[in-house]
């Protein structure tokens, strides 16, 4: 695959996979999703590569969700060349991946990119980054591992809370949340992901493997949720609601969801 939205390396063992949109705050599209799917499973299967970091470009934005751009002009996040819509693939691949992977938080991690590092095995933070939910004020929601998987990583009330009020939260309290595993300098965060990716990389594959298996044994019944709400989220998206979350974040302005109650 020839990409476009997202660069892919590998050395010393570790595959470092890079949404590359900072244009759009690297926020996902149909073609987005593609590509690291693709690239998840080309780390899966290189026997040169022992874990797996997920990052962005630039410095302000890990990834803001899907791109509201792209829906306004075109009614969709667009595809995949197949034709289908693959954010549930991307989810239960970065699961399913038999490797590590480590999200490298350098900025906004807001909507479908919290959700994108919530389900990654361990996040490292820049001390600048900030995290949260927007799906309620733009229309939207994601009522399965964004939800579900976020409770319990943060507990039901702080997972309640970030999707209730769709607030913003900084790297230190996401800290004391659990809901990442460590913060550092901005300037640090490759070197500091790398160096911890580097001790995974020394260990027993096949323990590794085994041990991924093990913890997500434990919230795989969150998938039938998933695909539930999944289609839920597209009966909903096209309605004058969701519409008038989406258009009032594109003309910058507070939603009036007062009719819809």
């Amino acid at each position: 695959m020839d990409y476009t939205d997202v660069l892919y390396e590998v050395s010393e063992g570790i595959a470092t996979i890079t949404i590359n949109r900072a244009d759009r705050l690297n926020c996902f599209r149909g073609r987005t999703i593609e590509e690291l799917i693709h690239a998840f499973k080309r780390a899966w299967a290189d026997k040169g590569a022992g874990a797996v970091i997920l990052t962005a470009a630039g410095t302000k934005a890990f990834c803001v969700g899907g791109d509201q751009k792209e829906m306004a002009e075109k009614g969709t996040y667009g595809t995949s060349e197949n034709g289908l819509w693959e954010i549930d693939d991307l989810h239960m691949v970065i699961r399913n991946i038999p490797k590590p992977v480590i999200c490298a938080v350098n900025g906004y991690a807001i909507g479908g990119g919290h959700v994108i590092h919530v389900i990654c095995d361990v996040t490292i933070a820049a001390d600048h980054a900030r995290f949260g939910q927007a799906g309620p004020r733009v229309g939207s929601f994601d009522a399965g591992w964004g939800s579900a998987y976020l409770a319990r990583t943060v507990g039901e009330k702080r997972a309640r809370e970030i999707w209730f009020f769709c607030q913003q939260y900084d790297a230190q309290t996401a800290l004391q949340w659990g809901l990442v595993n460590k913060v550092v300098p901005s300037d640090k965060l490759m070197e500091e992901a790398r160096a911890m990716a580097a001790q995974a990389v020394a260990l027993s594959p096949t323990a590794i493997k085994f041990l991924k298996h093990a913890f997500n044994a434990d919230s795989a019944h969150i998938f039938g949720q998933v695909k539930m709400a999944a289609d839920g989220l597209a009966s909903f998206v096209n309605s004058e609601e969701a519409a008038e979350g989406r258009n009032a974040f594109l003309e910058k302005r507070k939603p009036d969801f007062g009719r819809f109650r």
